[in-house]
Formats: C-alpha cells, structure tokens, sequence
C-alpha cells in the first residue's frame, strides 16, 4: 500500500532528525520519494523556533494502526517528548495517507485531518508527486492554490 508521511523537526539538529527518522522508517517501509526540505514557521502553540520539514512517499505491508505505531515508537527514540499540544518536538512523524483508508477513531484518523490546511505538508508533497490527492479533499496542487489564495486575502 503506498504511504504518505510527513515529517517535521524544530529542536537539535533538525536535518540530522529528520535524516534518522528517514533511515528508521527506511526500515520498515520501502520509502520511493523524498521531498527537499523545507523551512516553516510554527503553526500553532507556544513560540519556538522555525521547522524543517519534508515528506516521503513510501511502499508499506504494515496495516495503518501498525505503521503509526512504528512511526510513535521512532519519535520516542529520537528524543520526542509529548509535554505541550503544537510545542515543540525533535521529530514529527505525521501518516497523512495511506492507500485508500480511511479511520477515525481517537487512535488514527486518516486522511490526516488537518494536512489540506498545512502548506508545509502539501508544498513537499506536490513536489514529489504532481498529481497528488488526499481522499475525499481533492488534489495537492487545488489544496495550496486554495491556501495560497486565503493567505492573499487576509
């Protein structure tokens, strides 16, 4: 099943973060694009520094709860600490889609809820994957348009 992860790193070396957790998820999941990486202000929560982020297209056999569950187990080891909603993180593994499946239970709610309002998620995306779409939202390229014209006119 094809995968889209995004990933995001605000503390410490932010490149080297989001490097190891490409090299973590490498492990587990065939990964077939990487995006550039990016420099995004916070979205959100208290102030704190700038983020890198970037995305990955990737090939899986895990069931999605089992992906997530992977991807949580990465950021522990990678120094996360869950302390403050929307604070700040050594990394941030994100399961924006996976194949066509769709959850919304508390644990996993795919397509990520929030990805078409995050141009630091659909800019990577777009991309290494042009004609991207997020079930039920429409494609990448219409998502950032969108974004990119409400942020004209506010």
């Amino acid at each position: 099943m094809k995968v889209v992860i995004a990933l995001g790193s605000n503390l410490g070396d932010r490149e080297e973060n989001i490097e190891s957790a490409v090299i973590e998820l490498n492990k587990i999941i065939t990964i077939t694009h990487l995006s550039t990486f990016y420099e995004t202000e916070p979205v959100g929560g208290p102030d704190q520094p700038d983020y890198l982020n970037a995305v990955l297209i990737g090939e899986s056999d895990l069931a999605p709860e089992e992906l997530l569950d992977e991807a949580l187990e990465i950021e522990s080891g990678l120094g996360r600490v869950r302390d403050i909603r929307f604070g700040p993180r050594t990394i941030d593994i994100d399961l924006i889609v996976a194949g066509d499946f769709l959850s919304d239970t508390p644990k996993l709610q795919l397509p990520h809820p929030r990805a078409h309002e995050r141009a630091f998620v659909l800019e990577p995306w777009l991309e290494i994957e042009p004609d991207a779409h997020i079930p039920g939202r429409g494609s990448v390229a219409s998502l950032l348009a969108l974004l990119a014209q409400n942020d004209q006119d506010e």
